[in-house]
């Protein structure tokens, strides 16, 4: 089962399975900051009213806005 990582609950684990449309610029951006297909993603907070989410993935935390959460598509981990 796999749904957008802006549904993922706080302090929930989740593995990338794919990232927006191919060949986009925001898709390189994603890429570049280390969010790729297979990489394990911790959801450490999760801001109120559609705020951003703050990810911690290969030891460092990164914050993204709920709308380019919503292009990147998950799988809960146990």
């Amino acid at each position: 089962m796999s749904f957008c990582l802006a549904d993922v609950q706080a302090r929930q684990r989740v593995k990338i399975i794919s990232l927006g449309t191919s060949g986009s610029l925001f898709r390189k951006k994603l890429l570049a900051m280390g969010l790729t297909p297979g990489t394990e993603v911790n959801v450490t907070r999760k801001a109120p009213m559609g705020g951003p989410l703050e990810l911690f993935l290969r030891g460092f935390s990164l914050s993204l806005r709920k709308n380019e959460a919503q292009s990147i598509l998950v799988e809960p981990l146990p």
